[in-house]
């Protein structure tokens, strides 16, 4: 079992570190390196690590190898890359430009899957049961949303969406993670998108920021980007350098509005944020999709409306197709295996 969820998270993810997997799937750290060890001998996986200016180097990371992405294309029926093409994809993914970044957003849902994990473990534990226990119940890839969070008007580019379920309250949320990069007023034009998008039919909008005094001044760009008007959605924003034990999941977030403070009063826990979104009765995950027991259905009518002036969805179930955009995305650098659209769709989500 923990084979097929591991080569579905990697399918969908791309890479994680050996602590993600552990925190997600794992019961211990020492477990999770005996078998992701055993997987990368078989050649399933395929580890790399990145040397530090200063001596040290990198937690290790996985992807897909070549038998695993061959597992991936057959499980999903498609056509299975070559060995030349899946190893310069290996040489992209290890010198992307966004590595780092998208390691930061795996983690953050990493967490809450990790978080989600122990508090089942502990239910179990005292009841026997984790029927009522919490949970990620979906979560997308920046790629997978790309492919169903658009209209004629406009097209989102969240760094990840899910859906988090903890005492009878279901938050759905965009993520943008935020690594200090960019400059706020790039982060905070990201707020005319959403505002033009119906987000509100959707979910909320997370911004995770790596530090106190970056949020401070998130808030304030977000105060004079969006003035007095009151945004069309629900923003709440966290710094990361104030970690809790619960993760992502503690008392972390603050609500932001137009007259909020830039100091903030009061935190609330993920579940205790508005929800937005509709509520999809829980079901089995798709064939070897962790975490997409609320996904979406791309061919479902009524949520595709949701979405406004958007024509009906004709790409498969499992396989929401995205649009390229440029510079340093990694699907934008992946070399096609041959010359047929679909068949370099196929491999791009594998």
């Amino acid at each position: 079992m923990h084979l097929r969820r591991i080569l579905g998270l990697l399918g969908e993810h791309k890479v994680l570190t050996t602590q993600q997997i552990a925190a997600a799937e794992f019961a211990s750290v020492r477990r999770t390196q005996d078998r992701l060890a055993q997987l990368r001998r078989l050649g399933v996986l395929f580890s790399f690590r990145e040397s530090y200016r200063d001596g040290g180097i990198s937690q290790t990371r996985f992807a897909l190898g070549y038998l695993g992405a061959r597992a991936i294309a057959a499980q999903r029926a498609g056509k299975p890359p070559t060995r030349p093409a899946h190893q310069r994809m290996l040489e992209r993914l290890a010198w992307w430009p966004k590595l780092d970044h998208h390691l930061g957003v795996n983690g953050f849902f990493c967490e809450l899957a990790g978080y989600a994990r122990r508090i089942r473990n502990d239910a179990r534990e005292a009841t026997g049961s984790d029927a009522d226990a919490c949970g990620l119940r979906q979560w997308w890839s920046e790629q997978r949303c790309t492919g169903f969070f658009w209209n004629s008007t406009v097209k989102l580019y969240p760094d990840g969406y899910g859906c988090w379920a903890e005492n009878g309250q279901w938050v759905r949320f965009f993520l943008e993670y935020d690594t200090g990069t960019e400059a706020l007023s790039k982060v905070t034009r990201k707020i005319a998108d959403y505002s033009t998008f119906p987000t509100d039919s959707f979910g909320i909008l997370l911004f995770s920021v790596h530090s106190a005094k970056r949020e401070r001044a998130l808030r304030q760009a977000l105060r004079r980007t969006v003035g007095t008007a009151r945004p069309p959605l629900v923003i709440a924003t966290t710094p990361r350098d104030q970690a809790h034990p619960d993760g992502p999941a503690g008392p972390v977030w603050a609500l932001w509005g137009p007259g909020s403070d830039d100091a903030v009063a009061r935190r609330y826990r993920l579940a205790e944020l508005p929800q937005r979104g509709p509520y999809i009765e829980p079901h089995a995950p798709w064939l070897g999709q962790p975490y997409s027991e609320a996904a979406f259905d791309p061919m479902d009518r009524e949520l595709v409306g949701l979405a406004e002036n958007r024509p009906p969805v004709t790409v498969s179930t499992h396989h929401p197709k995205p649009e390229a955009r440029g510079g340093d995305n990694l699907d934008d650098e992946v070399m096609l295996y041959d010359d047929d659209l679909n068949d370099e769709y196929e491999q791009r989500i594998a």
